[in-house]
């Protein structure tokens, strides 16, 4: 598998699900853990069959433990869609220093020999920062406000937390794309030159 496909199929879920929590009403703690399970059961699995196709060595036995505890972390969630918000935090945040410490490690470590690591540095460090964002929001938070249709709402954890995933995947996503489709690009070979379009120099003409 080229390594643009992974890219390109790492951010098919992260958009889709973008898409879902920034269109839906309801940003309760089931609506955030039915999404990750989702999401990390997808993710988790191109990330597996991606190392299982690379060559062996550290970095290919750190792929498939980011793969595997992605797609763990994805069945776990989707196991228990009732958990509630602590447990929503507690995976998802889990699931962010692991995957994002190991993402970021390889991109480090291959920055010098592998053409995604800059792209690896960042998914990872994205990834770390939500986790870091995550578990700093108070779980009891509760803010009363008017919306600008005079309509009395309430800002709670659970709609900021779901929202964060959304606006991660979202980076998340558009982000991917644009590594993948540069990725493709630059593999491309380059067009060959027609021969009749060759510059050609004419022979001397033998002196007299």
């Amino acid at each position: 598998m080229s390594s643009w496909i992974a890219l390109l199929l790492r951010a098919v879920p992260a958009v889709a699900l973008a898409v879902v929590v920034t269109f839906s009403a309801d940003h309760s703690a089931p609506l955030g853990l039915l999404t990750f399970g989702i999401f990390g059961a997808a993710s988790g699995a191109v990330i597996t069959a991606f190392a299982l196709r690379s060559a062996a060595g550290l970095e290919r036995t750190l792929q498939l433990a980011q793969g595997i505890l992605t797609a763990a972390a994805g069945i776990a969630t989707l196991a228990v869609v009732s958990g509630g918000l602590p447990y929503l935090v507690f995976i998802v945040s889990g699931w962010a220093v692991l995957s994002g410490f190991i993402e970021l490690y390889l991109g480090i470590r291959t920055r010098r020999t592998s053409p995604i690591s800059r792209d690896r540095i960042f998914v990872g460090a994205l990834t770390v920062l939500l986790a870091v964002v995550l578990l700093v929001i108070p779980p009891d938070f509760s803010q009363p406000f008017t919306g600008p249709d005079d309509v009395e709402r309430e800002l709670t954890a659970s709609v900021i937390v779901v929202g964060l995933l959304g606006a991660y995947w979202a980076i998340l996503g558009v982000f991917l794309i644009i590594a993948a489709l540069s990725q493709k690009w630059a593999d491309a070979p380059a067009p060959a030159t027609p021969a009749s379009d060759a510059v050609t120099t004419p022979a001397p003409e033998p002196k007299a």
